[in-house]
């Protein structure tokens, strides 16, 4: 029997994620764990967990302030997300400098000139499903949920139609947990490979798009703003962030309303919006469980007398956050018409993703979109049939069988 004084061994398939956040906001604020082998803490006390996110005595860069840096890069599946050199693992002033850069392609008036894109994008996909033969079956998630946020990003960051199959399978192998450390970094290297071969194109022939304009900036001031390994690992993190998160938001979110027909019932009666579905499904199920990882900078007691002592590693626990039963009330029931849906699928603090309006936008169009069409859609299998990712990290399922059309 696992005591709470014992490391809480992930389970890296994630075959009960929800047993698993209950056991962890059952341990406590924070408690030990062992992520594929590395041991750290898991924060799951929302409140600890935003003062963490915030506090400057907490470094995302393993370089810099995790003494078992070196070894994981070596042998841990998950090294490239301590490895990459970009603002997701940035701490201090390079933090700030790699933020002010990516800033300004997140702005109010680029997402406002993304929004026809991404309403034509969402229309096409929703055409495209009308030619599925009444009383069968599809899968939404590989038709649906995966090219619409594919084709965004794409767009945004530059990518040629032709590579985006190609992006998406390696950032699939990035969030894949069960992976060995030598699959992981061939789908390391593949993935490098393509970005390179990305950025050769973009510098050759530039155009109206992210990574010609981050290549612009890192050429014209040679290398002060963003060097050559920043670039292909910033480009990385944006086509990484962009595309897995939203496949799942948009999946948790129309798998959530194909099982709880009331809740739907609520948007149609015009009682809630999309823009209530989307937020009540980021905080009932976000896109990213755990997101590693963090590090201690120097000694932090804890609100219970134990110290995460410094060089420790911390893991964001979002999903069980956002279910802490001192947070919302009944924390697991999906309220679309929840006056508070506060939740941490985002991140918090300095690290909060610059992408939350392009993701929001999104999973609003989606929703809206695919339901007008299709009111008659029902899931095709029980809830306990769909299988879910094989990640700790990434929430969502390997398929949604659905039939559009009874």
């Amino acid at each position: 029997m696992t005591r709470p004084s014992d490391p809480l061994v992930l389970d890296p398939a994630a075959t009960d994620a929800a047993a698993e956040n209950r056991l962890l906001l059952a341990r406590g604020p924070a408690t030990r764990i062992d992520i594929l082998g590395v041991p750290a803490w898991s924060v799951s006390d929302p409140v600890l967990l935003k003062e963490l996110l915030t506090s400057p005595d907490v470094s995302k860069d393993g370089r810099r302030h995790w003494p078992g840096f070196d070894e994981a890069v070596r042998t841990w599946p998950l090294a490239l997300w301590v490895a990459a050199t970009n603002m997701f693992t940035a701490y201090g002033g390079d933090h700030r400098r790699l933020r002010r850069i990516i800033a300004p392609a997140f702005s109010a008036r680029r997402m406002a000139a993304l929004r026809p894109v991404v309403e034509d994008i969402t229309v096409r996909l929703a055409d495209a499903l009308e030619s599925t033969p009444a009383g069968t079956d599809t899968d939404l998630r590989e038709r649906f949920a995966v090219p619409l946020p594919i084709a965004v990003i794409g767009r945004l960051v530059g990518v040629p139609e032709p590579r985006w199959e190609e992006f998406r399978a390696l950032v699939d192998g990035v969030f894949d947990t069960t992976l060995s450390p030598g699959e992981a970094a061939a789908n390391t290297q593949a993935l490098y490979g393509l970005l390179d071969a990305l950025i050769a194109v973009k510098r050759a022939e530039p155009g109206d798009d992210l990574a010609s304009a981050l290549i612009e900036t890192r050429d014209e001031d040679g290398g002060a703003a963003l060097g050559e390994r920043e670039l292909r690992d910033t480009l990385m993190l944006m086509i990484n962030a962009g595309y897995e998160t939203t496949v799942n938001l948009i999946d948790q979110a129309v798998t959530t309303l194909l099982t709880r027909p009331g809740q739907l019932a609520h948007v149609r009666a015009g009682r809630a919006t999309w823009s209530d579905v989307v937020e009540e499904t980021l905080r009932h199920e976000p896109p990213v469980k755990h997101l590693p990882m963090r590090f201690a900078v120097r000694d932090i007691p804890l609100p219970d007398g134990r110290t995460i002592l410094k060089g420790e590693g911390i893991l964001a626990s979002y999903a069980a956050a956002n279910r802490h039963p001192g947070w919302h009330g009944n924390p697991d029931e999906f309220d679309v018409t929840r006056v508070t849906k506060d939740h941490l699928a985002f991140g918090h603090g300095i690290h909060f993703c610059l992408g939350a309006a392009l993701a929001r936008l999104e999973g609003e169009t989606a929703l809206r979109v695919l339901f007008e069409r299709f009111p008659g859609m029902r899931a095709a299998v029980a809830p306990a049939e769909l299988r879910p990712l094989p990640s700790l990290i990434s929430n969502g399922h390997r398929t949604l069988p659905v039939r559009l059309r009874p």
